[in-house]
């Protein structure tokens, strides 16, 4: 068995799978794994009772995690004159108005993730095809279409991440680094949580967290207990 096989397979060990943890357990766990050869993602995934075919079952939205994802981010501000400065000046990498956009529609995308003040979105709009598939469109929704542009830009680089429901319900996000601290990873994990259960739509009935697991990137997925979900039973109330 190759080396990565045999770390895994010691992973999967640790994680017992076999039964659901408490958030406290499951961090822990990861912990535990033994390293890679980089300092892996730490991400979540939940399965909500949600039919993102509707509309009004779409969950989507932003949260800022306190400790940052721990990934160096490159933001690209849709912007021109004043605004284009107080982009620059906030920390963005990638600054520009029409010319931008053009570079964009040509295939020219050195970004993680894009804003833009609303008189730019008409021309922004024009790149739909080519930002929209890679989830970067900017959006009023995430706060990413804004006159604030510099609070955009700095957001996003501070750990400010977007989550949406894929097409059978489920959302990933980052929720830290390998690196980070069990408190570290535990605070992002419980911001991130909150935030789920605070975009539950009002239409979703029954069980809204059917599922969760954590994991890192070379590493197995360890169960949640979604009745636990943040740590507690008092949970089950809410998810």
């Amino acid at each position: 068995m190759s080396g990565g096989g045999k770390r895994y397979e010691h992973a999967a060990a640790l994680a017992e799978r076999e039964r659901e943890h408490t958030p406290g357990e499951a961090i822990k766990a990861l912990k535990a794994f033994p390293d890679a050869r980089f300092d892996e993602t730490v991400e979540i995934a939940f399965r909500l009772g949600v039919d993102p075919r509707k509309a009004d079952q779409l969950v989507r939205g932003t949260v800022s995690l306190p400790n940052g994802s721990g990934q160096s981010v490159r933001v690209a501000a849709f912007a021109q004159g004043p605004k284009a400065t107080e982009a620059k000046e906030a920390g963005a990498d990638v600054v520009g108005g029409d010319e931008l956009v053009e570079q964009v529609i040509g295939g020219s995308i050195d970004f993680d993730a894009a804003v833009a003040t609303p008189d730019m979105m008409a021309a922004v709009g024009k790149a739909g095809r080519v930002l929209g598939p890679r989830g970067l469109m900017p959006n009023p929704k995430t706060g990413t279409v804004t006159n604030d542009i510099a609070k955009a830009v700095q957001d996003i680089k501070g750990g400010k991440v977007e989550y949406k429901t894929d097409r059978t319900g489920n959302v990933h996000m980052i929720i830290g680094k390998k690196s980070f601290t069990e408190q570290q990873l535990l605070e992002n994990y419980l911001a991130v949580v909150e935030e789920i259960i605070r975009a539950r739509p009002s239409s979703a009935k029954g069980k809204y967290v059917k599922s969760l697991t954590v994991s890192t990137t070379m590493g197995p997925g360890v169960p949640i207990d979604p009745n636990r979900i943040k740590g507690t039973a008092e949970a089950a109330q809410t998810a």
